[in-house]
């Protein structure tokens, strides 16, 4: 991708002077006024600008170039901007930066140093893509499609990567939207069964008296219709994953056969007597609460202790500690790639309309909102009416006073940074920034233990 630079200068001698200053293999554009470089920056999209400050019509003064650098901070927030200034004109370049420009060149004119700091400019562009494409593609854990920094988030996620390896059958609960589905193919993507098939079913959405052919099979001939043998969704499985969703909807008689198959590991076809053996690991999830349904005679115990040899249950968006914000942001980017509307960004109404929105749908109306605010955002922000949310919620922290909110802020951080580093202090440390001395003070101070057996982690 060739990079672009956007000159705004309104003398015609300097304009021919700065392009001279850089190789053919810059894309360079030149604008003499405000209205001009607008069309310029929705045109060409450049990575970094360079910004005279004098623009017509107050040529000898900064008024029409702060107005310009703050239409270009709110339409592209991650384009670098040099402010071009004179030698005495110190005050408005700390202005210009205080404002968000990345950097300041003071005339005269001179080409190398003009050359470096351009250069500079587009590397901390490079390494700033870098970054956000890096962070896109880890999302805080190892595991593919799981945006999470919260600790609730990343200890599920820890304890799928030790529980992936093994053949156990699991059971993931949680609400409707929290990534139960991604959580079993993660479990299969991790484990020694990655290269085998990954077979789902959805219990609830197959009609009771087809469910059994489903999953079990039939043979030829067993009931109006059988024109030929088929195998089910457990025998396609064979060697690799059987996931069954939302399996605290299936139909009692069928739990007994399921429970034979868990404790047999054979398959009984629809009018056929000769077992088939297979070899599938199970990987079950509902929304509903099981031990409601035990108690309800609807869902069969002893099938229950044998689908939840590992239980993961997936915490709500509401209750995982600022993934509403990490989540949305990952959205956001991965939708305007998509939708060919990069770089864009949420405005301060979006944020807080993010942080204080209860998100019942959770994930799954967060991609909702998020899909629609990168079709409809005008420029390159996002604001909370494009999301189609409230911004004007008071959640309980706004009842708080300062130091409280601080010391709530801290102990999280201390307390996410220790999960996320497996309890290392020393990389604790080094991912706050302070010494290992300032952290144990803190641990202390705050009453947060050190170890993953006292933490309950």
């Amino acid at each position: 991708m060739s990079r672009r630079l956007l000159i705004v200068e309104d003398d015609p001698g300097l304009q021919s002077q700065m392009r001279w200053c850089f190789s053919e293999d810059l894309d360079v554009s030149v604008a003499a006024d405000r209205e001009s470089a607008l069309a310029a920056l929705r045109r060409s999209e450049p990575d970094v600008i360079t910004l005279d400050l004098g623009l017509p019509p107050d040529p000898g003064g900064a008024k029409e170039g702060f107005l310009l650098l703050e239409e270009i901070l709110r339409l592209s927030p991650m384009t670098k901007i040099i402010v071009v200034t004179g030698r005495e004109d110190k005050e408005n370049a700390v202005k210009a930066i205080g404002m968000g420009a990345s950097d300041f060149y003071q005339k005269p004119l001179d080409a190398d140093i003009l050359t470096f700091v351009v250069n500079r400019a587009f590397r901390l562009a490079e390494l700033e893509r870098d970054n956000r494409e890096l962070a896109r593609q880890r999302n805080g854990t190892n595991i593919k499609g799981i945006v999470a920094a919260s600790p609730q988030m990343l200890a599920i996620c820890r304890t799928l990567e030790k529980v992936a390896p093994t053949d156990v059958t699991t059971l993931i609960t949680g609400e409707t939207g929290t990534g139960k589905e991604l959580l079993a193919r993660a479990l299969h993507d991790l484990s020694h069964r990655f290269e085998k098939p990954f077979a789902a079913i959805n219990c609830a959405a197959i009609p009771e008296n087809l469910l059994e052919s489903e999953l079990f099979g039939f043979e030829k001939g067993s009931f109006t219709g059988a024109t030929q043998s088929k195998k089910g969704k457990i025998e396609s499985a064979n060697g690799g994953t059987l996931f069954l969703d939302e399996i605290g909807d299936m139909p009692m008689p069928l739990q007994a056969k399921l429970l034979r198959f868990l404790q047999e590991r054979v398959v009984d076809r629809v009018g056929s007597v000769k077992p088939v053996p297979v070899d599938v690991r199970v990987v079950c999830a509902t929304h509903r609460d099981v031990q409601q349904l035990i108690d309800q005679e609807t869902f069969r115990e002893d099938l229950y202790y044998r689908i939840s040899e590992i239980t993961l249950d997936v915490p709500a968006l509401r209750e995982r500690e600022g993934d509403a914000l990490v989540v949305a942001q990952s959205l956001l980017q991965s939708l305007g790639k998509q939708m060919d509307r990069p770089n864009l960004a949420f405005t301060e109404d979006a944020i807080k309309a993010i942080k204080t929105h209860p998100w019942p749908g959770n994930v799954r109306e967060m991609i909702n909102k998020v899909k629609r605010a990168t079709i409809m955002a005008d420029g390159k922000r996002v604001t909370a009416a494009d999301l189609e949310l409230n911004c004007d919620f008071e959640g309980p922290e706004s009842q708080l006073n300062l130091r409280q909110v601080r010391e709530n802020a801290e102990r999280a951080a201390i307390v996410q940074a220790l999960q996320s580093c497996s309890f290392n202090m020393a990389q604790a440390s080094r991912l706050l920034g302070v010494t290992r001395p300032t952290l144990y003070n803190l641990t202390d101070k705050y009453r947060i233990e050190t170890s993953p057996e006292s933490s309950g982690a």
